[in-house]
């Protein structure tokens, strides 16, 4: 079996069927990463490390479980070979859970120009981006300040909500004592969002109090606005306004990560893998697909399923069994997916959290949702690292972690030798 991808969906497959099936992981990166706490790397509250984990560390006493570095050429359905840059691999079972990536909707401009965080290296690329930007305030000319303390977060999602909140808490607590003297007043942070409300796809109580958060701490809140073009210094939006600034964040849209060699027929709206409720790819023998790059309708979901972990979990789980069914001789049983419910959080008790039977806001939002993040973390040593920065955090409104890490030169060449291998 090979598996596409350590993500949750594919972490979660290589767990439970390694001591089954002889499983080969296929990943870009030697490690899995936490994507839900991204914004925290990318404004200094968390180290890098603290929410990645080496795949090989976590497979040392799987010895029927074989990580390989790799990148995905192309899919060779029926040869039923997987063609990567680090040679070829044989398959009988193809399991593809290769997330989503960024959607910037076929606009050049914001793939060149924009902060994206889909992964830790452009988590990092943005902390720097941030901290240099305070940097470069101190000696700026009168002309180019507004557009150096102007930063502006494209999307109304939890990503996006999570992430203004937590610059507008650098910027009240932490920034003032970094740079005394620099008038803060003047950094202004934007949340523009192409819907009338952030958390669109949540609760109205949770929609209204996120808003109402985001208000509070200072945050200006464009809805019905959709950003038409942007330039690295000057962004234009659909009702003629313009914002100047250098710094635009990218949390407005996903798409399925698929790789070469998907028929172009099994794709759909968002470039995902339309599947069964079994996660078959139709008209592949042998190949499934999970997580995000999976499109699936069933009765409670005609629209297929949101894209989050606790969907990917779930469909690796189900999945899964269904192998071990498969192998013992048994029919697979169909994914049925309930709802646990959606959270979000805007800063320090300021949470909300829409269960199927409640809908919550406040300080006990905030601490679940912490608790339920710190629980899906997969190592104790990362739990611990998490919860102490957390705690310092909580009683100080204050980390230590705004490293500003630039790439050698060495660095830059070893990516560059591996872009040209790839």
């Amino acid at each position: 079996m090979i598996i596409l991808g350590a993500g949750f969906a594919g972490l979660q497959v290589a767990r439970r069927l390694g001591r089954e099936y002889e499983v080969t992981l296929i990943d870009q990166n030697n490690f899995h990463q936490f994507r839900p706490l991204f914004y925290q790397v990318a404004t200094g509250r968390l180290e890098p490390s603290a929410i990645s984990f080496p795949l090989r560390k976590v497979f040392q006493n799987d010895s029927h479980i074989h990580v390989r570095v790799a990148r995905v050429n192309e899919i060779n359905t029926s040869e039923k070979r997987v063609r990567t840059n680090e040679g070829d691999f044989s398959y009988d079972y193809l399991v593809i859970a290769t997330g989503c990536t960024n959607n910037f909707f076929g606009n050049k401009n914001f793939e060149q120009y924009s902060f994206p965080m889909k992964s830790v290296n452009e988590a990092i690329t943005l902390r720097n981006r941030i901290l240099l930007n305070f940097e470069d305030a101190l000696s700026a000319p009168a002309d180019e300040l507004e557009e150096i303390l102007n930063i502006v977060v494209v999307g109304g999602g939890p990503t996006g909500v999570e992430m203004v909140g937590s610059l507008a808490e650098m910027k009240k607590y932490i920034l003032p004592k970094d740079y005394p003297d620099m008038d803060f007043s003047r950094l202004n942070i934007y949340m523009v969002e192409g819907s009338p409300h952030t958390l669109q796809n949540m609760s109205e109580a949770s929609q209204r109090k996120s808003q109402e958060y985001l208000e509070d701490l200072g945050v200006n809140i464009w809805l019905d606005t959709i950003v038409q073009d942007y330039d690295g210094k000057l962004i234009t939006l659909g009702d003629g306004r313009s914002i100047k600034s250098r710094n635009l964040i990218w949390t407005a849209g996903v798409m399925g990560n698929v790789p070469p060699g998907i028929p172009i027929a099994a794709l759909v709206k968002g470039n995902r893998i339309k599947v069964d409720e079994y996660n078959r790819v139709q008209n592949l023998d042998n190949v499934f697909a999970i997580g995000d790059v999976a499109y699936m309708e069933t009765k409670n979901f005609p629209k297929g399923h949101p894209q989050l972990a606790n969907v990917a979990i779930n469909q690796a789980k189900n999945l899964a069994a269904n192998m071990s069914r498969i192998s013992a001789g048994k029919p697979p049983k169909a994914f049925e997916y309930k709802n646990p419910g959606t959270m979000a959080t805007a800063g320090k008790h300021k949470a909300v959290v829409d269960l199927p039977f409640m809908s919550f806001q406040g300080r006990l939002a905030w601490f679940t949702w912490m608790f339920l993040h710190l629980m899906l973390i997969l190592s104790v040593r990362n739990k611990l690292i998490i919860f102490i920065n957390w705690a310092i955090s909580y009683f100080t409104n204050d980390t230590t972690l705004r490293l500003i890490l630039l790439p050698t030169r060495k660095q830059i060449e070893i990516a560059e030798s591996q872009t040209v291998e790839n």
